[in-house]
């Protein structure tokens, strides 16, 4: 089973820029998919975002497309996503998952980190 560790949250400006990391380890991690999932108060757990560890295809939610980018890096076994142009409705709790599957279904992540805080001012 993989293990999963975000950091790099905290409060940013509206319009500013943010990067969470999320360190995995296991010793298959390269086989599995990283997602990054999001919690505001009172609402229901979001997909943001997936990679492929093996192939590097990835997937974003709709409401991320074109400000928010996830990359990796196999020797270092990180993931990061990238957050620009962000804004207040980006407020919550990011949590770091990894799967089987590059899909935006929640039940699909099996390993969860313990989030990470992203407060945007306006």
């Amino acid at each position: 089973q993989v293990r999963v560790v975000e950091s790099g949250g905290g409060l940013v400006q509206a319009g500013g820029s943010l990067r969470l990391s999320c360190a995995a380890s296991g010793d298959t991690f390269n086989r599995y998919v990283m997602g990054w999932f999001r919690q505001a108060p009172g609402k229901e757990r979001e997909f943001v975002g997936g990679i492929s560890r093996s192939s590097g295809r990835t997937m974003y939610g709709d409401s991320v497309k074109g400000r928010f980018a996830i990359s990796g890096d196999n020797a270092k076994n990180m993931v990061y996503l990238q957050m620009n142009s962000l804004k207040p409705e980006d407020t919550a709790v990011y949590y770091c998952a990894a799967g089987g599957l590059l899909t935006k279904i929640e039940r699909a992540f099996t390993s969860w980190g313990q989030g990470t805080q992203v407060t945007v001012s306006s």
